[in-house]
């Protein structure tokens, strides 16, 4: 039976265009976001891998409704109360969900206001739906730093006084301040040192635990995917070209795309290098055209099929497949 969090329903997000007028000739937009489906499962963690240009993240401030979709449908379903659309809720109605709704930011000093103390930042919206003050707002502030790993008595200091792993810290206790189900992580680890990467996302897994979340978790690097994600989909040119289990995934990538990716992985024997760039994609524009599939620019397989048809979601050894070669190749 289905527990599903989150449902996105052929979410569309075009920037630009213009219907033309009398003396214009239409325009067509940018597309980033193009018709995406999935579901996220109470508890899992969800994860949204692709390169720079991908879409990832115009996906992500689409849930949040940071952007307007174009199109499409975003379901969000708290444990109490009516499901709602995100993409179509008043914003009356979206101040409440976006209490159950939080999004933990790529970069921790921009993301944090240099003027205001820890404990107004991490505060803030318990002031404003909870009408905290004085004593009771420093308690709980206390006991969400304790959660993160920062002692209670830094929340009279500023952002500047931290390293950069500790604002991360404090930006996750901003985002867990309001009791949140969901939470989308935007490249959260990325600007990290590669130790203070792994400590952040072992901290995820145990606040993930310890406040029953369900974490959308946006990245680039593939290795810090498959340490913390359960379900992973790949994303291109703003469509999901697969989706699978994580173990799936990286023990056998359907999509050429995906393969690529793995590819680029840097391993440490040579025979291993010389023998995984063998396939390897050969990168262009993101606006190059292409008619039938995103990928066919790049793909070493491509035929005439791809480059004019665009290829069906197809079911290959558990992942859902955008090719038409898929468990052919």
């Amino acid at each position: 039976m289905s527990d599903a969090i989150l449902e996105v329903k052929d979410l569309t997000m075009q920037f630009g265009g213009s219907k033309g007028g009398f003396l214009s000739k239409p325009k067509a937009g940018f597309v980033a976001v193009d018709a995406v489906s999935f579901e996220v499962q109470r508890g899992e963690t969800f994860g949204i891998v692709g390169e720079s240009g991908s879409g990832k993240t115009t996906l992500g401030r689409c849930i949040l409704r940071v952007l307007d979709p174009s199109a499409g449908s975003i379901r969000f379903q708290a444990r109490t109360g009516a499901a709602v659309d995100l993409a179509s809720a008043p914003i009356d109605q979206l101040r409440q969900v976006w209490r159950k709704v939080r999004m933990v930011f790529q970069d921790p000093q921009a993301s944090l206001n240099p003027r205001l103390r820890v404990i107004d930042i991490v505060g803030q919206a318990l002031q404003k739906s909870e009408g905290l003050r004085g004593k009771a707002l420093a308690e709980r502030v206390g006991q969400l730093l304790e959660s993160v790993g920062l002692r209670p008595e830094f929340m009279h200091r500023y952002p500047n006084a931290f390293s950069g792993g500790q604002r991360q810290r404090l930006g996750i206790a901003r985002a867990l301040s309001t009791h949140p189900e969901l939470v989308v992580a935007d490249e959260a680890v990325s600007a990290l040192d590669v130790s203070i990467q792994a400590q952040t996302l072992n901290l995820l897994q145990d606040l993930q635990e310890q406040f029953d979340l369900t974490f959308v978790f946006i990245a680039h690097d593939l290795a810090v995917v498959e340490h913390i994600c359960d379900r992973v989909a790949v994303m291109y040119r703003g469509q999901f070209v697969e989706v699978a289990t994580t173990d799936t995934l990286f023990r056998a990538p359907q999509h050429p795309y995906t393969r690529a990716l793995l590819q680029a992985v840097p391993v440490a024997d040579p025979r291993q290098r010389r023998r995984r760039g063998a396939d390897r994609a050969e990168p262009v524009d993101v606006g190059a055209p292409a008619r039938g599939c995103r990928f066919s620019p790049r793909c070493p397989h491509a035929t005439e099929l791809c480059r004019e048809t665009r290829p069906p979601v197809r079911k290959v050894g558990g992942a859902d497949v955008l090719c038409h070669y898929a468990g052919e190749i």
